[in-house]
């Protein structure tokens, strides 16, 4: 169950990044949300880790780090477009 859901949650960004690509904006988009966001699965990245090497917790490291990668995805394209006007 939990690496269903985390997987669905994480590939939930997807169809955020394929707009992104699609549209080239990021206008709506808060920088400081999604950097909060990214902090929040870095630590929780720290104690998944830690929960593998004691023998627990695979299924939540591997999904939290499907959503480490995706939410750094979707900071890299603000970072890209910001600024950029539609078209």
């Amino acid at each position: 169950m939990q690496l269903l859901g985390g997987m669905i949650l994480s590939l939930g960004w997807i169809p955020q990044i394929a707009r992104i690509l699609k549209t080239k904006s990021v206008a709506d988009l808060s920088l400081k949300s999604y950097l909060l966001m990214l902090l929040g699965i870095a630590l929780m990245e720290a104690y998944a880790v830690n929960l593998t090497l004691t023998g627990a917790g695979l299924a939540f490291l591997i999904t939290n780090t499907l959503s480490l990668c995706v939410v750094s995805a979707v900071i890299v394209l603000i970072l890209r477009y910001a600024g950029r006007s539609k078209g």
